[in-house]
């Protein structure tokens, strides 16, 4: 997303270096990174120095960010979910259609159209992109463990209440009582995507790794 803002802290760069060093052990020739979580947990800034460091190591990437992938642009959202209810409100919000025609492009090598959300403007712009020799894919969304294709499923382990305070003190968007109620939704969305992934990072636990 265009204008999105990141604080980068310690805690993304110890879990950024923790899933590259499982990346460099396993990754195929074309290889594709999820990351899910709670909202305000980090995915988008870990994607970020996960993206740094593979750079480092001479690995070609691109990073997709499913915020992009909303059926309903942003300046509609809100409005939308009022009138089609709470239970609108999860993965099917996505258009997986447009996520797997960017990933068979990634994985084919070819050039891809992708959606790119101006947070200043509200509006969703088209941005060209070549995936000729591009190695690996990192996708970043609330649900971004939904897409098959990925080859390391990580999750980001965040508690409802914590995602609460990161959402008070980013102000991205005020609170109301509506926004607790998406909030609430989401959460229970993300939830029930979580069995699907095979990594998981609790910054809790200095960073221990599960696996199912």
């Amino acid at each position: 997303m265009y204008e999105n803002i990141l604080i980068i802290n310690k805690k993304h760069k110890k879990a950024a270096k923790t899933i590259l060093e499982k990346v460099l052990a396993e990754r195929t020739e074309k290889y594709i990174i999820a990351i899910s979580g709670e909202v305000g947990a980090g995915k988008a800034e870990i994607a970020h120095v996960l993206g740094r460091k593979l750079k480092k190591r001479g690995i070609k990437l691109k990073t997709m960010y499913l915020d992009n992938y909303y059926k309903i642009p942003p300046a509609l959202r809100t409005e939308w979910r009022k009138e089609h209810g709470l239970d609108s409100i999860g993965p099917q919000e996505i258009d997986w259609d447009r996520v797997k025609q960017n990933v068979h492009d990634f994985v084919e090598g070819n050039t891809s159209n992708m959606p790119l959300v101006d947070l200043m403007n509200d509006q969703v712009d088209q941005l060209i992109t070549d995936f000729k020799n591009i190695e690996v894919l990192i996708i970043s969304g609330l649900y971004a463990i939904e897409l098959e294709e990925a080859d390391l499923k990580v999750f980001i382990e965040l508690t409802y209440r914590e995602t609460l305070d990161v959402q008070r003190e980013s102000e991205k968007e005020e609170l109301d009582d509506f926004r607790m109620k998406v909030l609430e939704q989401e959460h229970k969305a993300v939830q029930a995507l979580k069995h699907k992934a095979d990594f998981f990072i609790d910054f809790d636990t200095a960073l221990e790794i599960f696996h199912l």
